[in-house]
């Protein structure tokens, strides 16, 4: 297969290298250390020196040739990064040396122009796998040591702040890492579907965008050192509870999307079980009319069960724009299974250390919403992502809870986006403790869960695609037409099943995350049949998903070699 038939573009994929020194090994990519492994036991997932611009995109290097010189038992490695947004540069000379028990990464930046960014320096990414509840030990700048342990349930904040030591136990390992250069801190990022923790410099509650100026110079490195043995131990698969079933499969539309002429039968195509219906009451188009083109496509196909997706203003006291929103569906006479109200200021996050936006509080919101729509179920949550919810959890009395997924947030290399799967259990896991906590019995809902990003909470925009690249926050995402997105979304089918999700929104029906003659759109038609059906087994080993589902088995390639009968992304579907 060539590459536009498994990615959707004819952009190679990233190259990297295996090098191996002694018994650590680790590969080399776009300037970026990554699976740091003392024979097959991972130390840490990734060491980069990183910039992001205003709206969090990353930009991109140009990377200089690498240098390599060997010294008694050190490999040394030196090579430079030239960093260029809005007329000004980073030129950044990095050294790393590695060790039988030790890897120092350092760089030192230097400015040309004015350079504007949100981070500019080192992250290291600690791998999820074993890490998850492990002890830590944090050295704090004034020389205090607190122990604590790793996350198990995702944190909506930062676990650790002002770190200059981190050490842990893990997998037979014990690990240490020593910042310096500025000050370092932890976030939880499985929350955004990365399957790491990530200790990152410039804490958050400090001002951003900054600028960076001819007169600064940014001196960082960071030290890993590890001792032990190791232990390779593979992830086990989420234990499936008796009676799990496989979710309803819904499509996103918006109002322009319901209009086109070709939407019902392209609906046929598929067989959804529901339709995702989008409206947004701070667009100039009326509510009223955005309502009215759902309810012209319900008359031309009324198969699938409608659910609002409902976007409000909310300036001032919820209640009179709900009762408006009430008003205009029941004169558009859309009949709706159920709707999801979220603030439009939602759809934007605050990071930790930021003012909330002005909002009526969720329980007045959602008590105003079950006056407006009573006898329908409604949902509360976010339109957006996990992290959005788990810093702002809804009240109690819902019937459903939901939020979306993106694997292109911080990375959009294709190793980084099938790790995401990794993430799903613990998302999903969290998710559910998030519900029972004040919703027990409401159902659990994700999406829209596509490649592309849908909406960019972390920004002012999504990030154009023009040339069809693999570009982090992209509106537009190739992959999600090739082989590889077939492939990702039985990933996230199969990493999903076990939490027992309701509904599932893989896809949009039209644009650039939506559905046409492609991979992704045969097997949604296949999972579409299988709603309701039981989950038998639900594993991903060995860059092999595996979903048996009633009578059917569904097996996929999450790597671009042949496994077996699967060719490169590919995925099959045969009864058992």
């Amino acid at each position: 297969m060539d590459a536009l038939a498994l990615y959707g573009t004819a952009e190679a994929p990233g190259t990297g290298e295996i090098i191996r020194h002694g018994d650590i090994s680790f590969g080399f990519q776009d300037g970026a250390i990554r699976h740091i492994r003392l024979g097959e036991t991972e130390i840490i997932r990734q060491i980069a020196f990183l910039v992001r611009d205003r709206d969090w995109g990353t930009v991109r290097p140009e990377i200089g040739p690498i240098r390599r010189a060997v010294s008694g038992d050190e490999l040394r490695l030196n090579f430079a990064m030239t960093f260029r947004s809005n007329g000004a540069e980073q030129r950044v000379q990095l050294s790393c040396i590695i060790s039988p028990r030790a890897l120092t990464f350092a760089a030192e930046s230097r400015i040309s122009g004015v350079f504007e960014t949100n981070r500019t320096g080192f992250t290291v990414l600690h791998p999820i796998n074993g890490v998850a509840g492990a002890p830590a030990r944090v050295t704090h700048s004034n020389g205090e040591v607190e122990h604590s342990r790793f996350p198990d349930l995702i944190e909506p904040w930062q676990p650790f702040m002002d770190i200059t030591r981190l050490e842990h136990e893990a997998n037979g390992l014990t690990v240490s890492c020593t910042f310096q250069g500025d000050t370092f801190e932890m976030e939880d990022q499985r929350q955004w579907g990365d399957a790491s923790y990530k200790t990152y410099n410039r804490p958050l509650a400090l001002p951003w965008p900054y600028l960076l100026t001819e007169g600064d110079a940014v001196h960082q490195s960071v030290t890993v050192t590890w001792a032990g043995q190791g232990t390779h131990i593979p992830p086990e698969a989420p234990a499936i509870p008796a009676g799990t079933v496989f979710p309803d499969l819904a499509l996103a539309l918006t109002p322009e999307e319901a209009r086109q002429p070709g939407a019902p039968a392209a609906l046929a195509g598929v067989a959804p079980q529901r339709i995702l219906a989008h409206i947004d009451a701070t667009l100039t188009e009326p509510v009223s009319s955005q309502l009215a083109a759902f309810a012209a496509l319900q008359v031309s196909y009324p198969a699938a069960l409608y659910d609002l997706e409902l976007i409000c203003r909310f300036r001032g006291e919820p209640g009179p724009e709900l009762l408006s929103h009430a008003r205009d569906l029941r004169a558009s006479g859309l009949r709706v299974a159920s709707v999801f109200v979220c603030p439009s200021v939602d759809r934007q996050s605050t990071p930790p250390g930021s003012a909330w936006p002005d909002c009526p509080a969720l329980d007045e919101i959602h008590a105003a919403a079950a006056r407006a729509f009573p006898g329908v179920k409604r949902g509360g949550g976010m339109a957006s992502f996990f992290p959005e919810l788990n810093r702002k959890r809804p009240p109690a009395g819902l019937d459903f809870i939901s939020h979306g997924f993106c694997p292109i947030i911080h990375a959009a290399d294709d190793l980084a986006v099938m790790e995401t799967l990794e993430a799903v259990p613990h998302i999903a896991r969290s998710a559910r403790a998030i519900i029972g906590a004040g919703n027990p019995g409401a159902e659990y809902r994700i999406g829209p869960m596509t490649i592309a990003m849908r909406q960019n909470p972390y920004g002012s925009r999504t990030i154009p695609n023009p040339g069809g690249g693999r570009v982090a926050m992209a509106d537009d995402d190739p992959r999600h037409r090739a082989a590889f997105g077939a492939a990702w979304t039985l990933g996230m089918a199969t990493a999903l099943a076990p939490f027992a999700p309701a509904v599932w929104t893989p896809a949009a029906l039209f644009g650039p995350r939506g559905l046409g003659d492609w991979p992704v759109t045969a097997l949604l038609r296949e999972l579409a049949a299988l709603a309701g059906q039981p989950v038998h087994r639900a594993e991903i080993q060995a860059g092999i998903a595996e979903l048996h589902l009633g009578d059917r088995l569904f097996r996929a390639s999450l790597t671009a070699q042949e496994a077996g009968d699967l060719p490169p992304f590919g995925w099959t579907v045969t009864p058992v």
